[in-house]
């Protein structure tokens, strides 16, 4: 029955902007029932939406069932279709007995304390997010620190540069930019933090944000001004005028390009090509090839710089989250064993008082403290994890690494997978280790390391001329020597 259906729609509806109009008028008193408030509204909204689609279909009546449905009524006998329809009713009911009915007038009340309120905020959020007060990159820092050519930071100094992708801070180069590594790294920084603003923020209208955010990048990539692709973008307009389709590589200077197909390397690649009867010296297979390649790498470059314009754009969003963060990371590192006790035994009385009704209105700090006065590490639950298993696992214990810039790592576990680790070895290639590297396990110092190379090179160098030292020679004048060492006299025709 349409008319009836068009009834119970616009109930619904009122009663959806009434649930949305106390929700609004109720003054939350801390963090968590104002994030219930806000994600609840935005349920209500997104229903309202799909009711109100539903009642235009009705309305519009594409199908003439709506009219069909008028029309009997008000001609004719309207007893006979009144019984008619009554009649309809106890035949569903029959079929399907034990229907439960919708109480709509409870159905979009406020939840009673106790009623599990907050169920769906406490497992929405991070222990480090603290119900979106801060954000947890923690795992973005991690990958962030395993990209190629990457300067280590610290956890404080990487959440003051995670949306800087340009040089100083990012001097990364553009063959690694547009690898998958580095683009699975900046679209899960994107999504997260997608995540995080429709979490904290649930009735701002992300999808109208996102799209404005793809809009200005459309409009400053085609103007060339998409900050670190500006130049990039530049070099490829011209790479398509000289492109060698043999070597498959454009240039962007004319000179060079000349000079190019004179070159051994661009000789051995068209004789290849020739060989193997894929020769595209044909100037009328070069444009598909040039449209191919350019097209390819566009692509690619194109996604990364829009995930850095979006990363950018969230992160400009959430710039007080941003702020807090970093001052809270800051305040933790800095805390003594007795201050987190004190903090620890400020909580405590606090939950007390609360528990016995003295504690009067919740503020943010106190509803979203978490009671962690030692600072050990949270758990799955995002809970800090108990104490004898912090200390089983020894994640007290500080292990500093001079080779990868005096950074510390916290338990033995993460000490030792560390050393295998791609920042290690670029630590001791950079001291000029490149072999043996195994050697050079439970070496944490600098000088520890660089001893140990020069006596490796010793041993080495000792073990090459007692080598060469095995065999001795005799000269006419009866003086031995080494077999190398008379051979380097016998060439010079000292001998």
């Amino acid at each position: 029955m349409i008319l009836e259906e068009q009834r119970f729609l616009h109930e619904d509806r009122e009663r959806l902007e009434q649930a949305v109009a106390d929700r609004v008028m109720n003054e939350p008193r801390g963090v968590r029932e104002r994030l219930a408030n806000e994600h609840e509204i935005a349920m209500f909204l997104d229903r309202i939406e799909v009711q109100s689609k539903r009642l235009l279909e009705i309305y519009n009546d594409a199908d003439g069932l709506r009219e069909k449905e008028i029309q009997s009524i008000s001609t004719g006998d309207q007893f006979e279709e009144f019984y008619k329809q009554l009649e309809d009713i106890k035949e569903f009911h029959k079929r399907n007995p034990n229907q439960i009915v919708e109480n709509l007038e409870k159905a979009y009340q406020p939840r009673q304390p106790g009623e599990g309120e907050f169920m769906e905020i406490d497992s929405m959020f991070t222990g480090e997010e603290r119900f979106g007060k801060f954000l947890d990159l923690t795992t973005m820092h991690e990958q962030y620190l395993n990209l190629p050519g990457i300067k280590r930071v610290n956890y404080v100094d990487y959440l003051g540069i995670f949306d800087t992708f340009t040089p100083p801070i990012m001097n990364i180069k553009r063959k690694d930019k547009v690898s998958d590594k580095f683009f699975r790294y900046v679209d899960e920084l994107a999504t997260y933090l997608e995540s995080f603003f429709k979490r904290v923020k649930p009735l701002a209208d992300l999808n109208a944000l996102i799209t404005s955010f793809d809009e200005d990048f459309e409009k400053k990539w085609t103007a060339n001004e998409v900050p670190g692709w500006a130049t990039e973008q530049a070099s490829n307009g011209s790479s398509e005028e000289n492109w060698c389709a043999d070597c498959e590589k454009g240039f962007t200077n004319e000179n060079v390009y000349r000079n190019h197909l004179t070159g051994k390397k661009h000789i051995r690649a068209a004789e290849a090509k020739k060989a193997a009867g894929t020769s595209e010296s044909d100037p009328s297979s070069k444009p598909h090839t040039t449209q191919t390649s350019s097209l390819a790498k566009d692509l690619k470059e194109r996604a990364v710089a829009s995930r850095e314009h979006r990363v950018r754009c969230l992160t400009e969003q959430l710039k007080d989250e941003r702020e807090a963060t970093k001052h809270e990371v800051v305040r933790r590192q800095g805390l003594t064993e007795r201050e987190r006790r004190a903090d620890w035994e400020d909580l405590m009385a606090e939950q007390e008082d609360r528990a016995e009704g003295r504690g009067g209105e919740e503020s943010d700090d106190e509803e979203d403290r978490i009671a962690n006065p030692l600072n050990v590490p949270l758990g799955w639950d995002g809970k800090p994890i108990p104490y004898w298993l912090y200390k089983l696992h020894g994640l007290g214990v500080e292990y500093p690494c001079e080779i990868c810039g005096n950074y510390v790592y916290m338990g033995r576990r993460a000490f030792d997978k560390h050393f295998g680790e791609a920042t290690h070895i670029y630590g001791l290639k950079c001291l000029g280790i490149t072999a043996n590297t195994n050697l050079f396990r439970e070496i944490t110092g600098i000088d520890q390391a660089m001893r140990l190379w020069e006596q490796l090179e010793k041993d080495r160098k000792r073990e090459r001329d007692s080598r060469d030292n095995v065999v001795q020679m005799e000269d006419a004048e009866g003086n031995v020597m080494p077999e190398r060492v008379y051979y380097d006299l016998q060439k010079q025709g000292i001998l």
